[in-house]
């Protein structure tokens, strides 16, 4: 049986009421833009809520709150993972989606209309195009990280205002040891399973780089 809404709730149990509507709204909007316009594989459409969204907020566990005003940009974001989930659990920080395929933003832009997310700006282009300046950037598995950190390694803010120092919040699943060493990177790795019981999560994680 894939999991409901309820696993969301069950591991953020501190959801304001609007958190929920918006989180639980997503089970109607994206199966309805799915078949519009496919961003999601038709299997994975059902463990929406496990494979999509709350692996999304393995980066809510990580980091469990945020400075309001915070600038997060999303790299490839696809269909809006992890940006749209983060914008729900963060209503009070600015998510940037881009993504280099227009009918995907296209998408992000309807959900995110859908649910009434404010804080959430979604950009069809290519990473390296932007001229901003962010205080973190996530993304999950678009490519290497020896391949993704220059296109982004212009794009931080000086000045740090979190918990932690700026950088990158990348999720990532298998033996990722060969691929830090390639990218010369001082990379955490922070396992999922710590933060879900779900057999999903076991070789996935949150790979943190102070930049």
């Amino acid at each position: 049986m894939n999991p409901t809404v309820d696993i969301i709730y069950n591991y953020f149990p501190r959801l304001t009421e609007k958190q929920k509507e918006q989180f639980a709204k997503l089970a109607e909007v994206y199966p309805f833009w799915n078949d519009q316009i496919n961003v999601i594989s038709r299997k994975d459409i059902e463990s929406l809520y496990l494979k999509h969204v709350l692996h999304s907020l393995g980066i809510a566990k990580f980091v469990t709150e945020f400075t309001p005003g915070t600038r997060i940009l999303d790299v490839g974001t696809g269909g809006g993972f992890p940006g749209i989930p983060l914008a729900i659990m963060f209503p009070e920080v600015q998510f940037h989606l881009v993504d280099s395929i227009g009918k995907k933003i296209k998408v992000v832009r309807e959900v995110a209309a859908a649910i009434g997310l404010t804080n959430v700006e979604a950009d069809h282009m290519r990473v390296e195009q932007l001229d901003y300046k962010y205080d973190f950037v996530v993304s999950r598995a678009v490519t290497r990280l020896a391949e993704f950190t220059p296109w982004i390694r212009n794009k931080f803010e000086k000045k740090d205002k979190n918990g932690i120092p700026n950088g990158i919040l990348y999720l990532k699943g298998g033996d990722l040891k060969e691929e830090i060493k390639e990218s010369k990177l001082k990379a955490e790795l922070h396992p999922l399973s710590s933060y879900f019981k779900e057999d999903f999560f076991d070789t996935k994680y949150v790979v943190y780089v102070p930049m």
